[in-house]
């Protein structure tokens, strides 16, 4: 089956929240990027290959009433890619008040760190670290 629409370009992950300021503040100090606040209900952070937008609950009826819920996530994982997954959990502990696991290296070759946002949305930092992991990545 073909699309006469075309392929379509995935850009980023959007988290409704009901503070935004204090998720933008834990992503800035958990990832080192910077946001860029487009209101006070929105605000993106950007990476070479994604971005991270979070956007207030004043946001939702604007697409459609009621059709998303802060801190309500129970199946997403959002990931970044991180030189050292070791170092970014020294860095985080005693400031982020939930590891879910500590590093931990999986099977398919990666070294995870998860933990939840203060939304409680989960978050990967991971690393990876055999031959295929490592290959598939550079």
């Amino acid at each position: 089956m073909s699309s006469t629409v075309g392929t379509a370009n995935f850009v980023s992950v959007r988290i409704i929240t009901g503070d935004v300021a204090r998720l933008v503040a834990f992503y800035e100090k958990a990832t080192g990027a910077q946001a860029s606040w487009a209101t006070e209900d929105f605000a993106e952070l950007r990476t070479p290959t994604a971005t991270l937008a979070i956007a207030g609950t004043r946001t939702v009826p604007l697409f459609a009433p009621g059709s998303a819920r802060p801190a309500d996530n129970h199946s997403v994982i959002i990931e970044y890619l991180v030189d050292d997954v070791d170092r970014v959990h020294e860095n985080l502990t005693g400031w982020v008040t939930d590891f879910v696991s500590g590093p931990t290296t999986m099977p398919w070759g990666n070294r995870s760190l998860l933990l939840r946002d203060p939304d409680g949305n989960l978050v990967n930092f991971f690393t990876p670290v055999t031959p295929a992991a490592v290959a598939k990545f550079a």
